[in-house]
């Protein structure tokens, strides 16, 4: 029930993403971006991962996929399969930047723990 929750709870956040953040730039230039922003981010993060929505066991994935995936299906069923074909490319290096990222995280944490070693190393 909990993998059905984060489903809910990251498409909900995407739905909100996809239809409101738009209207608030729109009235008010980069401070209704700014305000959806903490608005819909803010509420949404509180209850996805404080009120109990959101799966934090095994594979954790954050609302980004959830939001991510509703802006992709949108497009595809607004405008049709042929958008969602020609954003696959988008999609790949999007991907390809992730696993950047995250890689150099892994190697940053344990660049940092590694110094940390060898400084409580020292001091001892």
């Amino acid at each position: 029930m909990k993998h059905v929750g984060t489903i809910v709870g990251t498409a909900i956040a995407g739905m909100f993403v996809m239809t409101v953040w738009g209207a608030f730039a729109a009235e008010w230039g980069i401070i209704g971006g700014w305000l959806a922003g903490l608005v819909i981010i803010g509420t949404m993060w509180v209850v996805n991962h404080y009120v109990g929505i959101h799966n934090n066991d095994g594979a954790w994935v954050d609302m980004a996929l959830g939001i991510g995936t509703v802006g992709f299906m949108r497009v595809v069923f607004e405008q049709g399969a042929g958008a969602g074909i020609a954003s696959i490319p988008t999609l790949a290096f999007v991907l390809i930047g992730g696993m950047i990222g995250g890689f150099t995280a892994f190697k940053l944490e344990k660049h940092i723990e590694q110094q940390k070693a060898a400084a409580s190393e020292e001091s001892a």
